[in-house]
């Protein structure tokens, strides 16, 4: 990043498109920084001009570096949970704002009839 300094000093308003833009995390930097700095340098960059842009930059830097599948969440299987299950293991459900397991619960009570029918 030796460099980068005077750079800005003398080039700031090339900077500002970074810093006005909706999705300052893909926008290029000027000058040719954008070719001679990795993608984790950009982000020490974009921390010091739109910190709240961080945790987007984040994510591309885990999906270019690691793969999409360590930033999307798996997909809840009920029936693998409860077979990992027991009577001293129980399953413990904690929930966000919103979700409500409930109807999925009961259909798998459903398939493995377990649910008690009232006449």
């Amino acid at each position: 990043m030796a460099g980068l300094e005077p750079f800005f000093l003398e080039n700031h308003s090339e900077f500002e498109r970074i810093f006005d833009s909706l999705s300052p995390e893909v926008e290029p930097l000027p000058g040719d920084w954008d070719t001679k700095l990795n993608i984790f340098q950009k982000m020490i960059i974009l921390k010091a001009f739109r910190p709240d842009r961080i945790c987007i930059a984040t994510q591309n830097f885990v999906i270019e570096s690691i793969g999409k599948q360590f930033v999307e969440p798996p997909v809840f299987n009920l029936a693998k949970s409860y077979k990992d299950s027991s009577i001293s293991q129980p399953l413990i459900f904690v929930l966000s704002a919103g979700s409500d397991p409930v109807a999925d619960f009961l259909r798998f009570a459903d398939e493995m009839n377990m649910t008690k029918k009232c006449d």
